[in-house]
């Protein structure tokens, strides 16, 4: 059975965090889904990169993110990864289990798998990955598609210096995020190494290492230069 499947009931799931402020509005319990479809040099889990996660059921998932209840509240449960449009059938399954529930679902995405039906089933946090290219290209039908239904994708951006901090890959990005857009602001993520640990225990050699990470300066450039080319595009 592939995990693209409807209704699929299993899915490959790496780890479960409970607290989190970042990964969504307000404070969220994150599901962190096993593989991806991208290997980003950056990556900060790494060990979600394959599908070699623990295998868990809608039900047991379910019943252990409810008991979370009283953390979350005001916020709710993050799909995140690795990628979780890798799993077609199992969160779409899990995002409207937990949508019956009356818990508020997000799903975080690299925007690479255009897929309605899970477009429809959460609040999408898009993170656009153009740290080793200039072609943007990919986000456009998934852009396309989440202004189909008449929603709004909040887009993430790691900012790694030397890399894509660039004055024109950073007004590339807002343009296309204005295109689709308008009232959207990117939100621009400073590059970090608390992942090298991981890497270490993995074994896996972390491409960034040499690379500085990205301080407070870097992001207010970063927002000064996304707002100047939407508010002068020509510039």
């Amino acid at each position: 059975m592939s995990g693209r499947e409807e209704g699929r009931s299993v899915g490959y799931i790496d780890s479960v965090y409970c607290g989190s402020g970042v990964d969504g509005p307000g404070l969220r319990c994150v599901v962190f889904f096993s593989g991806c479809n991208l290997r980003c040099p950056f990556c900060h889990n790494p060990e979600t990169l394959y599908k070699r996660g623990t295998m868990s059921d809608i039900n047991g998932l379910l019943e252990r993110l409810k008991r979370y209840r009283g953390y979350f509240r005001r916020g709710g449960v993050t799909l995140s990864g690795g990628e979780p449009f890798l799993q077609r059938g199992f969160a779409l399954a899990l995002a409207q289990a937990l949508r019956a529930e009356g818990i508020r679902v997000c799903i975080e995405t690299n925007g690479h798998i255009c897929d309605p039906a899970l477009i429809a089933a959460g609040d999408i946090v898009c993170d656009v990955k153009n740290q080793q290219t200039d072609d943007l290209s990919p986000y456009e039908r998934f852009f396309a598609e989440c202004v189909r239904q008449g929603k709004t994708a909040a887009v993430t951006n790691v900012l790694v210096p030397g890399v894509n901090d660039g004055e024109e890959k950073v007004r590339a990005l807002a343009r296309l995020v204005h295109r689709y857009f308008p009232q959207a602001r990117i939100r621009f993520l400073p590059f970090r190494k608390l992942c090298v640990q991981k890497y270490e225990e993995l074994g896996i050699a972390f491409p960034y290492a040499s690379v500085r990470e990205a301080e407070d300066e870097d992001v207010d450039r970063a927002e000064m230069i996304a707002r100047n080319a939407v508010i002068d595009p020509e510039t």
